[in-house]
């Protein structure tokens, strides 16, 4: 029920995201998992372009704002975001990436009474195999809205 109704923001709010085919797979509370399709993401030698890897390790922490901590009260910011590129991604790729819940009610806490708090996000970007083609660690920010 909660993957349905974040699917228009992981999917269809940016502009740039909705060419890219990225569909979010699952959200919940602390887990967000999206897909990246290889057709229309080439490269020039026929491997996933590393901007569509970015992005796809990438909207999972806005994903993960929406699903993890109050909504309508909080917006996300990337703060700073690494990707290390493993090996040549072919094919469709998937990343997951997760929050305890311990590390949510700590941030949630940190933001309600900063009126913003940060959090990190690491993930492995896998291909259809499951081999790692990518490993990311994003830093991301919870800003009360309206501050």
């Amino acid at each position: 029920m909660l993957t349905e109704m974040l699917k228009p923001f992981a999917e269809e709010k940016i502009a740039f995201v909705k060419r890219t085919g990225l569909q979010l797979v699952h959200a919940e509370s602390g887990y967000v998992k999206c897909l990246m399709p290889e057709q229309g993401n080439e490269n020039h030698i026929g491997t996933m372009y590393a901007g569509a890897m970015f992005t796809l390790a990438e909207i999972p922490g806005g994903i993960m704002c929406l699903s993890s901590f109050e909504q309508g009260r909080f917006f996300p910011l990337l703060k700073n975001m690494s990707v290390k590129f493993v090996k040549l991604a072919k094919g469709d790729i998937t990343f997951e990436t997760r929050l305890s819940a311990e590390e949510i009610a700590k941030v949630s806490e940190e933001a309600a009474r900063e009126g913003k708090a940060d959090f990190f996000l690491k993930g492995e970007l896998l291909d259809g195999d499951g081999e790692v083609v990518a490993v990311s660690e994003g830093h991301y920010q919870i800003r009360a809205i309206g501050k």
